[in-house]
């Protein structure tokens, strides 16, 4: 994969994402306030052999929203299904900036600073 291909298909999972955060918000409102603290990622993986691309939903959240968002985890779990993605992760922002051995800085500075803000919140 050259340089294109690879913003192509980052920009690709941006607009998948917020789709699916547009689909929350349009039909469960409720859900859809309890993401609005949260980071919604869409996450692309290789798994098997021949190596078939999955992609996943990613939910970053501060520690007090794990809880209340996982309580949802089947209703966005329907929603990805209905859009082709995989399945709904939910995972603690502030426990994944606290490791040390993370390289998410370095790798991807952005995402490590919209995880702060979401920390935070």
């Amino acid at each position: 994969m050259n340089a294109t291909e690879i913003s192509i298909a980052m920009i690709a999972e941006d607009i998948l994402a917020k789709e699916f955060t547009r689909v929350v918000n349009h039909y469960y409102p409720s859900v859809g306030e309890l993401l609005l603290n949260c980071h919604v990622k869409v996450i692309t993986c290789f798994w098997g052999r021949p190596a078939r691309r999955l992609q996943y939903i990613g939910i970053y959240c501060s520690e007090e929203m794990l809880p209340l968002v996982q309580a949802k985890k089947e209703i966005l779990r329907e929603i990805a299904d209905n859009m082709g993605l995989v399945q709904v992760v939910c995972m603690n922002a502030g426990r994944l900036l606290r490791d040390p051995l993370s390289p998410l800085k370095q790798n991807n500075p952005r995402l490590w600073l919209e995880l702060h803000w979401v920390a935070a919140s």
